[in-house]
């Protein structure tokens, strides 16, 4: 059995301000990345990311980039051992300057740590959605002090 998930939501922004919020680190550290995140989401670039509340940069790989449509990329489990997953972000526009964004990870190990590294990502990318969200619609900092 793979393990893997797909979660998504609606976002009531066009889809390149939407995609632009992901990408951009300024953007991207207001609603996620609370600790900050270096370098702007290219095809082939390395860009680092750190979280407030779970301390530690760590190098994302950026595999993939379609504007305003796709975003994949690679990184390495929390599961430990070296293994790296993939994330793949899709960006659709649903009319009526709603955007529905959807992020899928998949590549951890079929045992018991890979299973737990999965479910607590799946956690945080819901968690990502609703942060971003409130971050794009309202500018709301949704994550701090979320997981402390």
């Amino acid at each position: 059995m793979e393990l893997k998930f797909r979660v998504f939501g609606r976002i009531a922004r066009p889809v390149a301000e939407v995609f632009e919020a992901v990408v951009n680190p300024d953007q991207l550290s207001q609603y996620f990345t609370t600790g900050g995140a270096q370098g702007r989401i290219e095809k082939g670039a390395t860009v680092t990311w750190d979280f407030a509340d779970f301390p530690g940069a760590f190098p994302v790989e950026v595999v993939d980039v379609i504007e305003n449509s796709l975003i994949v990329l690679h990184w390495e489990s929390n599961e430990g051992n070296g293994v790296m997953t993939e994330v793949t972000m899709r960006f659709t526009d649903c009319g009526g300057g709603v955007t529905l964004v959807e992020i899928g990870e998949a590549g951890w190990k079929e045992n018991q740590a890979g299973l737990d590294a999965s479910y607590d990502n799946c956690m945080g990318w819901s968690q990502m959605l609703c942060a971003m969200k409130m971050w794009v619609e309202h500018r709301i900092r949704m994550r701090d002090g979320f997981y402390k």
